[in-house]
């Protein structure tokens, strides 16, 4: 498994259009996809961690590189105060109880 969690912080006034944005996703059964997370900050309500997990690596590079990607960034990136700070990587542990899975180890 491969993700990515991203920081953000959006502009103001623009909480109802990222919950519209961000449920836009819902709808498009992007490959590869497993889940997304977003939460956002007691400290800043302004401020959002989200993160996005993918089946591999190579799904995660085939959504980031495409062209459809690249329109929903920009119409996400219009909400926000800067470009947001991503940190991609290999999921090396994962657990989850709504999945019923218990506790187990990423694939190497």
């Amino acid at each position: 498994m491969y993700g990515t969690i991203a920081r953000f912080r959006i502009k103001a006034g623009v909480e109802s259009q990222l919950e519209e944005v961000m449920r836009s996703y819902e709808e498009l059964n992007i490959p590869g996809v497993i889940d997304e997370w977003i939460y956002r900050s007691d400290e800043d309500p302004r401020t959002f961690y989200m993160a996005v997990l993918f089946e591999s690596k190579e799904s995660y590079v085939k959504n980031a590189e495409s062209p459809e990607q690249d329109q929903r960034h920009r119409r996400f990136r219009d909400l926000l105060e800067a470009d947001p700070e991503w940190h991609d990587g290999e999921v090396t542990y994962a657990f989850s109880q709504r999945r019923g899975s218990g506790r187990r180890r990423a694939a190497a």
